[in-house]
């Protein structure tokens, strides 16, 4: 079970304090520039919390400000020390660390901050006496400075800043400097007299960088012992040298497979080299490499028995003479890791899934290129077994998704492998603070490119709705209204994207359904539905966006008044019109008038003899059972709760539209199972309720992946699997077997909205083959039985029982109770009992205007709910 142990006290001081500098640390000085309280003193610990904390929140929170001189706030080493940060990204620019120069930095780690130019190579020599750890990874254009030169007039009128590459600055006076990374460092920088002042590096990060001649290494032959040379290609000069780098116990000399083409190829040679010179070695890294047949023995030879890291017993043959298992071993796409005996303790590969985590936890920081593959091997594994170290995987994908945010293919195979990794199966493993932290990722991928929307959509899908996105509520809704602009043609997406509006509504206050109505959400869906009637389409997005007006309107006076304001009762008119034959469109669409009905402010706006006529027509209708007709005399009833006075038209009569109403009601089965438009999302993890089936979403064809020759090559436990996984075409059938919304079963659909076979995606995937060949996944937190929604309130209801002046709406209220008391007891009597409207049918069974078969009726409900004892029963609903 998950442990949701709470946020620690500095973090949750670190957290406010940095989401409200001008009131804590420090104050604006002329309204701009922060400067810290001359009082306070914040000692390293907490300074480089701040720090890193920031540049964090910067990175990873939606809703977080950056502030132009946050860094001045650490100017002063007499009231701020810092030691040990780490910045990334263009958040930094060069006058941030020119306001920190004056800080004994020990550590500083500057990550793909593109933005610093040469002007920040003379504020690194302000820590040049305490620098111990240097990181300049990614930096491409920290060797650059702006020149305008004379006689450059005409590139310079196209280009007024002519950049010039620094050639001169050497790390000369950084004499402690132990740690270097200048990986991705930009083509020219003359690598070799930059580091020729270090005498005693002790770990060096070249990757990417190409030297034809390392011999420049071996002066640190007696003290270097990490040295990673990832993407640099090598030759047997290379070889030659590293194998004189005595000290060495981690070496890495992978690459991408994919970036170019390399010459070098590993052989038995070299890995015997390795092992003989470098006694001390721990750790290796060959990932990419191509390597020779014979480095590894046959399978027949291959030791019986248990897997083995006992290097006599090793798999591939040079490693036999390894001393002692290597702690960490690098065999990500190479043919050596589905290898059986492989003498390390831990290695990344694509074999399984510890190799498929390893990998992902080895290279997520400064490789998404193949962090991005080992990713998509993990959503293979998630989509097809059980994840077996689910809470590391789901640990790994957030900072994966955290750290390049920006990166469209970590994006997408992220987002992918989210859905399968927080479905109901593993649900009782994650805590609150973990679900949070995935839902924060997201929304990110959301915002960032539309490419992964359709992935994170479905993904939100795993969560109960609105609860655990509630602390994010407007950003979600924000983000489903820009996806269900009606200019995107992507069917399958806008969708999801209804179903997850509806949901958001369903079940929240009214204050965030005005919210939301205020955010554009009536209009939005009124649009849709304008664009559906345009192309002359009734799909599940139109009958799924009368539905989502349906329950935004619920007891929302404004919202209600908004869908007349704009054109609603047009749209209504023209669905019917256009769509005669659409029965669940229409139970959505009178829905929705019975919540405008029930204002009486808006009521005279339904009052015309057009809508009168249509909605006593609609009274005969039978459409899903009584529904539409129910719906329809609804409305009726509250219009007539008026009284005469208010009736003003003259077609059709009053008495007619009454007597029309008194036969509907009468044909109507009192034991009708109801479709009601409250509640449609079950948050019970435990599956459905005794005698409801569960409901299935399609979700497997849905899924966007980055183009195929930017993946991994397929898993050899299903070779198929990266055929069937694309961006889907608009064309395609919606994700869903049926809508979110509880008042349609979730059916398979038939006609022209069914989806059609898809060759591969027939792959079983947490669930049963449909009987059209196509996966079904269960989907945690819906429920289909239209049943298991609830009324919230019965007071629309029984604000028409104590009342003379419409018998017939009085009829129809009691008939309405005395239906969902009969047929949903456990529900509905408790809730009757509570709202007191018992005393209000006893004091309706005394009225001389009542009719004697509302009376009857009214007492059969009376005594349903005399059957329970009201201090057992729980009304806490």
């Amino acid at each position: 079970m998950a442990s949701d142990t709470p946020e620690s006290l500095m973090a949750l001081c670190t957290d406010f304090c940095l989401r409200n500098l001008d009131g804590t640390l420090g104050y604006l000085l002329d309204k701009e520039t922060l400067r810290l309280h001359p009082d306070i003193f914040l000692p390293s610990e907490i300074c480089d919390r701040l720090v890193n904390e920031y540049v964090e929140l910067v990175n990873a929170a939606c809703n977080f400000e950056p502030h132009e001189s946050f860094f001045s706030l650490f100017s002063d080493p007499r009231s701020t020390r810092l030691t040990r940060i780490h910045l990334r990204e263009d958040l930094v620019q060069d006058q941030d660390l020119e306001a920190i120069r004056k800080q004994d930095l020990v550590e500083l780690y500057l990550t793909n901050c593109e933005k610093l130019s040469a002007k920040s190579l003379q504020t690194l020599r302000s820590f040049s006496h305490t620098l111990v750890s240097l990181s300049l990874f990614g930096c491409a254009n920290i060797f650059y400075e702006e020149e305008n030169p004379g006689g450059c007039e005409d590139e310079c009128l196209v280009n007024p800043t002519c950049q010039v590459l620094v050639k001169d600055f050497t790390f000369e006076g950084f004499s402690r400097l132990r740690f270097l990374n200048l990986g991705r460092m930009i083509d020219g920088v003359p690598v070799e007299s930059l580091l020729r002042p270090l005498n005693s590096l002790a770990a060096l990060d070249l990757s990417g960088i190409q030297t034809s001649d390392a011999a420049f290494l071996t002066q640190w032959k007696d003290s270097l012992v990490s040295l990673v040379l990832y993407n640099m290609d090598l030759s047997d000069d290379h070889i030659r040298v590293i194998v004189q780098l005595h000290k060495l116990r981690h070496l890495d000399i992978s690459r991408d497979r994919l970036s170019s083409y390399y010459k070098f190829k590993l052989t038995r040679k070299v890995l015997s080299l390795f092992v003989q010179k470098l006694g001390n070695l721990m750790s290796l890294d060959i990932s990419g490499h191509m390597i020779l047949e014979n480095c590894s023995i046959s399978k027949m030879d291959e030791e019986a028995g248990q897997t083995s890291i006992e290097p006599s017993k090793s798999s591939i043959m040079p490693f036999r003479a390894l001393k002692r298992p290597l702690q960490f071993l690098g065999l990500f796409e190479t043919s050596l890791c589905r290898l059986t005996h492989i003498p390390a303790y831990k290695v990344s590969g694509d074999k399984n899934e510890e190799q498929v985590l390893n990998a992902i936890e080895a290279y997520t920081e400064h490789r998404p290129e193949i962090t991005s593959r080992a990713i998509n091997l993990l959503f293979d594994i998630a989509r097809i077994e059980r994840c077996n170290q689910l809470l590391r995987a789901l640990k790994l994908v957030i900072t994966a998704l955290k750290c390049h945010k920006y990166d469209k293919n970590i994006q997408v195979t992220g987002s992918a492998a989210l859905f399968y990794l927080t479905n109901s199966e593993y649900r009782a493993e994650q805590s609150v603070r973990l679900r949070r932290q995935v839902i924060q990722v997201v929304l990110n991928g959301m915002e960032s490119y539309q490419e992964v929307q359709r992935n994170c959509c479905l993904t939100l899908c795993n969560f109960s709705i609105p609860e655990e996105l509630e602390f994010q509520y407007r950003r979600v809704n924000e983000l489903l209204l820009s996806i269900l602009n009606p200019t995107r043609q992507d069917e399958s997406i806008q969708r999801i994207a209804v179903h997850l509006c509806n949901a958001l509504v369903c079940q929240v206050d009214n204050d965030h359904k005005e919210a939301v109505g205020k955010m554009g959400f009536v209009v939005t869906m009124l649009k849709l539905i304008q664009k559906k009637l345009l192309d002359k389409i009734c799909d599940q997005v139109m009958e799924f966006s009368w539905s989502a007006l349906w329950n935004i309107t619920d007891e929302t006076p404004d919202n209600c008044e908004m869908f007349l304001n704009f054109n609603g009762m047009k749209l209504f008119l023209d669905c019917l019109k256009e769509f005669p034959e659409k029965q669940e469109l229409h139970r959505n669409m009178l829905g929705l008038l019975g919540n405008v009905a029930e204002v009486k402010e808006l009521r005279p706006q339904l009052m015309t003899s057009q809508f009168i006529s249509v909605f006593s027509n609609l009274l005969e209708s039978k459409a899903d059972g009584i529904e539409v007709s129910y719906n329809a005399c609804g409305v009726l009833s509250h219009i007539m709760f008026d009284g005469p006075e208010a009736w003003g038209i003259c077609e059709p009569p009053r008495e007619e539209v009454e007597e029309r109403m008194w036969a509907a009601i009468q044909s109507w089965d009192i034991n009708s199972r109801r479709n009601i438009n409250y509640r449609l999302w079950d948050h019970d993890s435990r599956g459905p309720a005794e005698g409801h089936h569960k409901s299935h979403f399609h979700f497997s064809r849905y899924f966007s992946l980055p183009p195929q020759n930017q993946l991994a090559p397929p898993c050899p436990r299903a070779p198929f699997l990266h055929h069937l996984i694309c961006v889907a075409p608009a064309s395609l059938p919606h994700p869903c077997a049926g809508p979110l919304s509880q008042r349609a079963p979730f059916a398979e659909p038939e006609g022209p909205d069914a989806p059609p076979p898809q060759g591969p995606t027939s792959l079983l995937v947490g669930g049963e083959p449909s009987s059209r060949g196509r996966c079904t996944p269960p989907t945690p937190g819906i429920r289909s039985d239209p049943d298991l929604s609830f009324y919230r309130s019965f007071e629309p209801i029984l604000r028409l029982l104590p009342q003379g002046i419409s018998p017939v709406s009085q009829h129809w209220a009691t008939w309405a109770l005395y239906n969902l008391v009969s047929v949903y007891p456990d529900k509905y009597c408790p809730l009757l009992i509570k709202e007191g409207g018992l005393p209000l049918l006893r004091d309706m069974i005394k009225m001389a205007t009542a009719r004697q078969e509302t009376k009857e009726m009214a007492r059969k409900v009376i005594e349903h709910c005399s059957n329970f004892k009201e201090e057992n029963m729980d009304t806490s609903r």
